[in-house]
């Protein structure tokens, strides 16, 4: 994972009039953002980097926000044929010292059921829940669009899965 860090870097000094973060003890958020999806889209894709700094890891335990009826950690995952699939994960790892990428195309924060518009250049709040770190306030800057239509994807086996696990999902 420090080879990610140069790469971290470059992304932040590229986007340097864009790039935001918050800081909540030994915990980093960095430029948390949602690519601007299609005006009809019902889901989107979260994305940032998390830095931690102090010496015990924590996890990323759960996600809210007003802009969707549902917000989970999911990671994608490819399979032999090349299809791309999301599933839902109770926890994400955020090891101590060092630097956890959510990106498209791996770790991200999954919102399902969108009830606003995004427009690229709003911000809009949510909270990451850390076991450890608790609670932390953020807003996700609406980026430009692009990248990952997640409306392509399959996600029955997330909601199948968290329906055998008994979750609710607020």
């Amino acid at each position: 994972m420090k080879l990610v860090l140069p790469l971290l870097a470059a992304m932040l000094f590229s986007t340097a009039a864009t790039a935001h973060s918050t800081n909540h003890g030994t915990l980093e958020i960095i430029h948390p953002n949602i690519p601007q999806p299609a005006a009809t889209a019902k889901t989107a894709g979260g994305y940032m980097a998390i830095s931690n700094e102090g010496d015990t890891p924590d996890r990323l335990i759960g996600v809210e926000t007003e802009i969707a009826a549902r917000a989970e950690v999911h990671l994608t995952e490819v399979n032999a044929e090349g299809i791309a699939s999301m599933r839902h994960v109770e926890a994400l790892e955020i090891p101590a010292g060092d630097t956890t990428l959510l990106e498209q195309g791996g770790a991200h924060v999954m919102l399902m059921g969108l009830n606003t518009q995004l427009t690229e250049g709003d911000m809009v709040k949510a909270t990451l829940i850390f076991e450890q770190a608790g609670r932390i306030e953020i807003e996700f800057m609406i980026d430009p669009p692009g990248g990952v239509d997640h409306s392509k994807m399959d996600h029955s086996g997330a909601a199948e899965e968290a329906a055998a696990e008994g979750h609710s999902h607020h």
